[in-house]
């Protein structure tokens, strides 16, 4: 995100994750992410970036 956070997202693919982003979030918040700048965890990693999330 352009804010320095992060967001936390599923999907069967990077862009099936941004797809429903799209459905959550409001215009704004979707102008905020960038959508070629993601990581994949797994989710028993998923403690690990709780802090960074926004």
């Amino acid at each position: 995100m352009t804010n320095g956070k992060q967001k936390l997202a599923y999907g069967e693919s990077p862009e099936d994750a941004l797809e429903i982003l799209r459905i959550r979030l409001s215009d704004a918040e979707m102008a905020e992410i960038i959508p070629d700048q993601y990581i994949k965890i797994k989710q028993r990693e998923l403690h690990k970036y709780v802090q960074n999330l926004g």
